[in-house]
């Protein structure tokens, strides 16, 4: 397994709507929905169940649980940004992490392959605005 294979899938999802809470392909996901469908694609069933969740996330509590699941499932990426690593954003300064999506590789440079209201399932360059926001990268647990 390699990042491309993870890219390849990620953006099979391309143009599926914004749904928050879902992750069906062609259908609906949000930004974890997305992560979610390409793991059941490549690695298989997911590892624990979702709980419901909020469109703040943990806003309100200032707990990091985007990034505690993603501590306990994904494993942590080099040092250098590969396709299918797994961006972690933080929208707002001082705010928990609670946007996500998948580095890849674009014909003007790196993309993020993302989901988020209002626009579906997209793949963006990875401007600066995109980039400032980043505050971990993990990869898939790949065996081998």
């Amino acid at each position: 397994m390699s990042g491309v294979r993870v890219v390849a899938e990620a953006r099979l999802w391309l143009g599926t709507p914004y749904v928050h809470q879902a992750s069906v392909l062609g259908v609906g996901c949000d930004c974890l929905g997305l992560l979610r469908g390409v793991w059941r694609k490549v690695l298989g069933p997911e590892p624990e169940a979702v709980p419901s969740y909020t469109r703040d996330w943990s806003e309100a509590s200032g707990r990091e649980d985007l990034w505690g699941a993603a501590l306990r499932w994904l494993a942590p990426a080099g040092p250098d940004l590969a396709d299918g690593d797994i961006l972690l954003f933080r929208m707002r300064e001082g705010a928990v992490a609670k946007h996500l999506g998948f580095a890849a590789s674009g014909a003007s440079g790196p993309t993020v392959i993302h989901a988020f209201t209002g626009h579906g399932v997209v793949e963006s360059p990875l401007s600066t605005a995109w980039s400032r926001r980043i505050v971990a990268r993990f990869r898939f647990p790949f065996e081998g």
